[in-house]
């Protein structure tokens, strides 16, 4: 299995060299943690920047510079709209209000974090996840979720964009 990872990174990092600025993979991450001590639902979301600021520009018709920080008020805004849009979580039948934290950037990536208060227990969870579908039919989207120390995760392939995690 190693051996396999290994094969499928160094052909990632091979064709990323020849073709700089391009990747061959369009996909966000979302990891969600429920910090059963805080009654919180920890939420970040990473998506690679590039893809991110292409998308945003078509959907707010603007100049979008997520790494500028003379923009990063402009841009917290439009980050939190975009992703309050395409991210849904409900726990136990109820949607959940999701805080937005900020983002950094990290890497070849932004970090969206988000928060959600008052969540004693979690039995079912249900993620609607389209970040960034509009933006290429190849977009999937990886998700992992903690409860109680146990770790699920599933990936989503546009169009499908719904999954339910029991606990």
């Amino acid at each position: 299995m190693p051996l396999i990872l290994f094969k499928w990174l160094f052909t990632i990092i091979l064709f990323a060299g020849k073709f700089p600025g391009m990747h061959p993979v369009y996909m966000s991450v979302t990891e969600i943690e429920h910090n059963a001590k805080d009654k919180t639902v920890e939420i970040s979301c990473k998506i690679f920047t590039d893809d991110f600021e292409k998308t945003l520009r078509k959907s707010y018709k603007q100049k979008i510079d997520l790494l500028d920080p003379a923009q990063k008020a402009a841009m917290n805004t439009i980050v939190n709209e975009y992703v309050q849009k395409h991210l849904k979580i409900s726990v136990d039948g109820s949607l959940l209000k999701l805080n937005f934290l900020g983002y950094e950037h990290q890497e070849e990536g932004i970090i969206s974090f988000l928060q959600a208060d008052n969540i004693k227990n979690i039995k079912e969870i249900i993620i609607t996840n389209n970040l960034l579908y509009e933006y290429k039919s190849e977009q999937i989207s990886l998700i992992h979720i903690t409860v109680n120390g146990n770790r699920q995760s599933t990936k989503l392939d546009n169009p499908e964009e719904k999954a339910t995690f029991r606990f």
